[in-house]
C-alpha cells in the first residue's frame, strides 16, 4: 500500500485525497499505477486506476550500418526501428540535407516506419537515407544513422508481385469502437504492382473507407460494428497477382445499459441497515475499464432489493401510442423495449412475435386532434444454421461448401441461396453450367480445384424481407513453383553469387531451397546437390572447385513436397589451381610377410582442380631416422616390397597437378606385412565340467612371437576312442575360434564316456601359428533322463529315457528305492531289474505320507552307468492314523516290532565290524562274473556298507552314498583302464584306496586324465 501522508517529499491537501509530486529530479521513483480508496462508516469506494509515466528522451542506438547492395529491379527495405516514447509517433524519411524522400507507387513508408522500394532503380543509389522519429508531445525529434544503398546495373527482369508487408497470407486486426482502422499492403515486383481493396461479401467498400498512399493504405475512421468483417488486398501486374486477407473485429469498452443483466445486478436478501454501502461495479475488456458507483441506504428491513445501473433517462412522449393485437384489446405502448422520439416516432427494440398487430398514434394540441394507424407484421428472421467451413486442400481435389438456412415459412418460394466469390458482383450461379461447378440444394461443389478457385466464397440466404450472409475461405496448396530469374553475380574466380526470385509457395511456406549443379567435363547432364539454404534466403555464395565448367539451378521445398527446378543458369568455368586436399581413408594391408600394400580413396574428378593429377607416396620406418622413400603414382594404390615383417612405418600421401602441389599431408603410422605366429600357447589345461562340456585354459603367446596383430586363439580337438573300447581311432577334428586376447574358453557338445585330445594355437591375419602340445582328457558317462510322476497314497509312476550317448547296446535298467524319512535310519534298499524296451514303471505297495529315494542305472554288456536319483513323498492316507491306532495295541504286533529291532541291531554291529576291516572306504561289490545282470534275481543283490556320512536329500547319490550328482558310480567300467588292478572277487578296493571319483579335473601337458 502507498500512503502519500507518510512521504515527506509529497505535498498533500487538507480535507482531500489529492497529493502533489514536486519535480525535484526524482519523479521516476514515483512511476507506476495508482488508485485512491475512500472509506467511511458505510464502506469503501475506489477510484479508477491511473498510470503515472515519466517519459525519457528517446534515442536511436549508435550503430554502424553496412551499405545495402542490390541488383537493379530487386526490392529494398530500409528499417527504421524507432525508439519507444510518448505517443503519437511520426516518421519521416529524409536526406542528410533534410530533403524528403519522394514517395509514389514504387516507394512508400510503411505504418511500421520502414522505407519500401517495390523495385530498385539506378537513381535510388545514395548514401544518406535518414529516418527521423518525431514525438510532438515532448517536442523531440531523433535521427537514425544514415544508411547507404548501392544499386548495381543489371538487365531488369520482369516478375509477378509478392508482398513485402504483411508477409503472411492472412492476419487478424482488433479495434475498439471509435478507433481508426488502417490496413496496409505493400508489394514488390516489376513492373510495379497496383493494389486493389475489397470487403468480402460486399460489392463495394464502406462509405467512410478511404484509400491512401497510392493505393497501399485503406483507412476507415471511427469504426463501428458494421465495419468489421473480412477485407482483401490484391496486388497485381501483368505477370500475376498476390492477395492478403484481413480479419477485422470491432469491439467496445464495457458499458452499462437500461437492462437488468444477470452479471450486472446486485441481489441482497433480508436486507438490513448494516448493508448500507457504496457498491461499485468495474467491468474490463482488452480495450479498457469502466467503474460505476451505486449508493444504497437501507432504512428498514426488506425482503428483496434490485438495483440497476442507468446511464440515460427517457424523454416524455409527444403523443400516445396504442397497440392492438389480434386477441387483445388496445393497450398503451410501454416498456423498456419501446422508445418514443421527440417527433412522435415509435422505435421498438429487439422486436418479438408478440409485437405484431395494429399500432395507433393519437396526438393533440390547441389546433385539434389527429390519429394514424399502422399494421406491424413480424417474420422469422432468415438465418444460416449450417454455414460453409474454411477449407485448405491440395490442387486437383474435389471440395464442397454447404450452406443451409432457416426462414419464415410464409415466404414460400421467394427464398433463394446465392454464391459469390471474393466480393465480386457476379454470382457463381452464372457458372453452374460449367462442368467443374455443381450447385445443389445449398451445396456448392467444385471439381478439380485449381489456384484460380481459391479465395473467399460468400453464401447469401435471401428473402424479400431480409438476408443472411456466411463466408468461407478456400485455400489451395501445392508444391512451390520453380524459382525465377536465377542469375549469377559477383564472379570471383572460385566463388560466385547465385540469386533467384521465389516462385509461388501456393499457400504453404517454403522451408528451404536446394541448389544443384551440373558440370560438362566429367559427368555431363548429371545434376547433383551442392547446398541448401533456408526458405527466407533468396541468394547464396557458392564455393566452387577449380577447372570445372558449371551450370546451376534451384528448386524449393514446402510441406507439400519438392517443387520443379528452375531454368539453368549460363555456364561458368573456374580457373585451374593446385589441389585443395590430399587423399583420405588411407589403408595399409600386409598380405605377405615382406610387403606393405598402401591403398587410399582417390580424389573425385571434380576435386582434381586441374589436369595431370598425381600422388606422391612417402614412407620410412618409424624411429630409425631414415630418409623418406618417395614414389610418384597416378593410381590410388602402391605396393612396398622387401619390408621387415610387422614393423611400424610412417606414411604420407600428397597430391599434385600441373598447377602445383596440394597441402602438406598428415603422417599416419601402420605396420608392414604380417607372418604366421612363431610360438604356441603354453600351460594348456583342461577342466572337464560334465560329460559334454570342458573348460580350456592357456597362457598368452608373447607379442614378439605373434608376428602381427593378434586375431585370437583356436582350439582343435578330436575324439580318440570310446571308453567302452580300448582301441584308439581318430575321429573328425573340430576347430573353434575365439577372438581377442583371452586365455580360456568353454567347449560344449562333447561325447560322454570318451577320450579326447586337443591343441591350442594363436592366429593373426596371416593365419594360424603352431599348435600346443596335445592334451588328452576323458569325459564321464552319460545318464538317463529320469522323473517321478503321478504320486498317490501307495504308488508312483516312474518314467525315463536312455542317455543321449549310451556307450553301447542297452540291455536293461536297474531300479532301486528305499525309504528315507527324516530319521537316523534308512529303509531297506529294494531292487528291480527292468528290460531294455521299457521306459515306464508303476511302483506300488508304498507307505503313505513317506519320503522315498529312487535310483536308476542304465546298463550295457560292459557294465552299468552312474545312477540318477529322485526324491518324492507319497500323499497322506485318510485312515492311516486309525489303522496304526488299531494295531498298535495288538500283542502280535508288539512282538514283531521287538524282533525287527533286535535284527536291525545285529545288522548294524556286523556292518560296523566290516567297516573297520575295510578302512574308510565304502564297498559295493558283487560276487561272480562281470556281467551286472547275472544273478540279479538272487535274494541279495550286493553287499552294502555305508560310511559315516548321511545321504544328502534331493541330490543324485550313487547307491553307496559316496558319489555325488552326475558321478559315474563304482562300476568297474569307471576304473577299467590299463593301470587299474582288480582282486579276484572282482572288487577294486585296493586300487581305489586314497582316491575319490570326481568329474571335474585338470590335466596338464601330456598326462592322461584318470577319469
Amino acid at each position: 500500500d502507498f500512503d502519500p501522508y507518510q512521504d515527506l517529499r509529497l505535498i498533500t491537501l487538507d480535507d482531500s485525497g489529492t497529493f502533489i509530486i514536486p519535480n525535484n529530479g526524482n519523479l521516476t521513483e514515483f512511476q507506476g499505477n495508482y488508485r485512491c480508496f475512500a472509506t467511511n462508516k458505510l464502506g469503501t469506494a475506489m477510484s479508477e486506476e491511473i498510470e503515472f509515466v515519466v517519459p525519457n528522451v528517446p534515442k536511436f542506438p549508435k550503430e554502424i550500418i553496412d551499405p545495402i547492395e542490390v541488383m537493379e529491379g530487386q526490392s529494398v527495405i530500409l528499417e527504421c526501428n524507432p525508439p519507444k516514447g510518448i505517443p503519437p509517433l511520426e516518421i519521416y524519411w529524409m536526406t542528410i540535407r533534410l530533403q524528403h524522400i519522394e514517395q509514389d507507387e514504387r516507394v512508400s513508408v510503411g505504418l511500421n516506419g520502414n522505407l519500401y522500394f517495390s523495385n530498385a532503380i539506378k537513381t535510388d543509389s545514395r548514401r544518406d537515407y535518414c529516418c527521423f522519429a518525431a514525438f510532438p508531445r515532448i517536442r523531440t525529434i531523433v535521427q537514425k544513422t544514415a544508411m547507404s544503398v548501392v544499386v548495381k546495373t543489371n538487365s531488369l527482369l520482369e516478375r509477378k508481385p509478392s508482398l513485402l508487408t504483411p508477409t503472411a497470407k492472412e492476419s487478424h486486426t482488433y479495434l475498439m469502437k471509435g478507433e481508426d482502422l488502417q490496413l496496409e499492403c505493400i508489394a514488390e515486383g516489376f513492373p510495379t504492382p497496383k493494389v486493389e481493396w475489397v470487403k468480402i461479401g460486399f460489392h463495394e467498400l464502406p462509405e467512410r473507407a478511404e484509400v491512401e498512399s497510392h493505393g497501399k493504405l485503406l483507412t476507415v475512421e471511427m469504426v463501428n460494428e458494421e465495419d468489421e468483417g473480412k477485407y482483401m488486398c490484391r496486388a497485381k501486374n501483368p505477370h500475376g497477382e498476390v492477395v492478403h486477407y484481413f480479419h477485422v473485429t470491432v469491439e467496445d469498452v464495457p458499458t452499462s445499459n437500461r437492462k437488468v443483466l444477470k452479471d450486472g445486478t446486485i441481489s441482497i436478501h433480508n436486507a438490513k441497515p448494516e448493508n448500507s454501502a457504496v457498491y461499485q461495479c468495474e467491468a474490463t475488456n482488452r480495450h479498457g475499464t469502466i467503474l460505476v458507483n451505486a449508493n444504497i441506504m437501507i432504512m428498514s428491513k426488506g425482503t428483496l432489493l434490485f438495483t440497476q445501473l442507468v446511464l440515460f433517462s427517457e424523454n416524455d412522449p409527444v403523443g400516445l401510442w396504442l397497440h392492438r393485437s389480434k386477441a387483445d384489446s388496445a393497450n398503451a405502448v410501454e416498456g423498456e423495449r419501446f422508445s418514443v422520439h421527440k417527433n412522435g416516432s415509435l422505435e421498438i427494440h429487439n422486436i418479438m412475435k408478440e409485437d405484431m398487430g395494429e399500432y395507433s398514434c393519437f396526438a393533440q394540441n390547441t389546433e385539434g386532434k389527429v390519429a394514424i394507424a399502422a399494421t406491424l407484421e413480424v417474420k422469422d428472421p432468415t438465418r444460416i444454421v449450417d454455414p460453409p467451413r474454411d477449407l485448405r486442400v491440395l490442387a486437383g481435389t474435389t471440395i464442397q461448401f454447404s450452406c443451409q438456412a432457416e426462414f419464415d415459412p410464409s415466404i414460400g418460394d421467394d427464398f433463394e441461396i446465392l454464391w459469390e466469390k471474393d466480393g465480386m458482383s457476379y454470382l457463381i450461379s452464372v457458372f453452374a453450367g460449367v462442368c467443374r461447378y455443381i450447385l445443389n440444394d445449398g451445396v456448392l461443389e467444385i471439381i478439380n480445384v485449381s489456384f484460380g478457385d481459391q479465395g473467399f466464397y460468400v453464401c447469401v440466404a435471401r428473402t424479400p424481407v431480409d438476408q443472411d450472409v456466411a463466408v468461407a475461405q478456400l485455400s489451395v496448396v501445392d508444391v512451390p513453383d520453380p524459382p525465377e530469374d536465377v542469375i549469377l553475380s559477383e564472379h570471383n574466380g572460385r566463388s560466385v553469387k547465385l540469386q533467384w526470385i521465389p516462385g509461388d509457395d501456393h499457400n504453404s511456406s517454403i522451408t528451404e531451397f536446394v541448389i544443384e549443379f551440373e558440370e560438362s567435363q566429367h559427368e555431363p547432364g548429371s545434376w547433383r546437390e551442392m547446398m541448401r539454404v533456408p526458405g527466407n534466403h533468396h541468394s547464396a555464395l557458392l564455393k566452387l572447385h577449380s577447372h570445372v565448367d558449371y551450370r546451376f539451378r534451384v528448386y524449393a521445398i514446402n510441406e507439400v513436397g519438392r517443387g520443379r527446378p528452375s531454368q539453368a543458369t549460363e555456364r561458368y568455368k573456374t580457373p585451374a589451381s593446385a589441389p585443395d586436399k590430399n587423399p583420405e581413408n588411407i589403408k595399409i594391408e600386409g598380405h605377405l610377410p615382406h610387403e606393405m600394400d598402401i591403398n587410399w580413396e582417390p580424389l573425385s574428378p571434380i576435386e582434381h582442380n586441374g589436369p595431370g593429377l598425381e600422388y606422391k607416396v612417402s614412407y620410412r620406418r618409424q624411429g630409425t631416422g631414415e630418409d623418406w622413400t618417395e614414389h610418384m603414382v597416378k593410381r590410388h594404390s602402391f605396393l612396398v616390397k622387401n619390408t621387415p615383417t610387422f614393423v611400424l612405418y610412417e606414411i604420407k600421401i600428397q597430391t599434385k597437378n600441373h598447377v602445383g602441389w596440394g597441402p602438406d599431408p598428415k603422417i599416419i603410422t601402420a605396420y608392414s606385412g604380417e607372418d604366421f605366429p612363431s610360438a604356441a600357447p603354453e600351460d594348456v589345461a583342461v577342466d572337464v565340467m560334465n560329460n559334454t562340456m570342458m573348460k580350456v585354459r592357456w597362457e598368452h603367446v608373447h607379442k614378439d612371437k605373434l608376428n602381427g596383430h593378434l586375431g585370437g586363439y583356436r582350439i582343435s580337438y578330436w575324439r580318440l576312442r570310446s571308453l567302452l573300447d580300448s582301441k584308439k581311432t581318430h575321429g573328425d577334428k573340430h576347430t573353434l575360434t575365439f577372438s581377442g586376447e583371452r586365455n580360456h574358453a568353454v567347449v560344449t557338445g562333447l561325447r560322454p564316456f570318451s577320450e579326447f585330445s586337443l591343441i591350442v594355437m594363436a592366429f593373426n591375419s596371416r593365419g594360424n601359428g603352431p599348435g600346443s602340445h596335445p592334451v588328452s582328457f576323458k569325459t564321464p558317462e552319460g545318464v538317463a533322463a529320469f522323473s517321478v510322476t503321478n504320486i498317490q497314497k501307495h504308488k508312483v509312476t516312474l518314467t525315463w529315457s536312455p542317455p543321449v550317448d549310451a556307450n553301447g547296446v542297452i540291455i536293461g535298467f536297474i531300479l532301486q528305492y528305499q525309504l528315507i524319512n527324516d530319521t537316523e535310519e534308512l529303509g531297506s534298499l529294494m531292487t528291480l531289474n527292468i528290460s531294455a524296451d521299457s521306459n515306464k514303471l508303476h511302483l506300488q505297495d508304498l507307505e503313505a505320507l513317506s519320503k522315498y529315494k529312487f535310483y536308476l542305472r542304465c546298463c550295457t554288456r560292459v557294465g552299468c552307468g552312474p545312477a540318477v536319483s529322485e526324491e518324492r513323498t507319497t500323499v497322506p492316507e485318510a485312515s492311516l492314523a486309525s489303522i496304526h491306532g488299531g494295531i498298535s495295541n495288538q500283542g502280535w504286533f508288539i512282538g514283531l516290532m521287538c524282533a525287527i529291532a533286535l535284527l536291525t541291531l545285529i545288522v548294524l554291529i556286523a556292518c560296523f565290524v566290516n567297516r573297520n576291516k575295510g578302512g574308510k572306504y565304502s564297498e559295493f561289490f558283487c560276487e561272480g562274473e562281470l556281467n551286472p545282470l547275472k544273478g540279479i534275481n538272487d535274494d541279495t543283490f550286493c553287499e552294502y556298507s555305508d560310511n559315516d556320512e548321511k545321504p544328502l536329500k534331493s541330490s543324485q547319490h550313487s547307491l553307496n552314498g559316496d558319489l555325488k550328482g552326475k558321478d559315474s558310480g563304482d562300476s568297474m567300467v569307471d576304473y577299467g583302464d590299463e593301470d587299474t588292478h582288480f582282486h579276484e572277487d572282482g572288487s577294486f578296493i585296493g586300487e581305489y584306496s586314497g582316491r575319490k571319483e570326481r568329474v571335474s579335473m585338470e590335466i596338464k601337458g601330456n598326462n592322461q586324465s584318470t577319469a
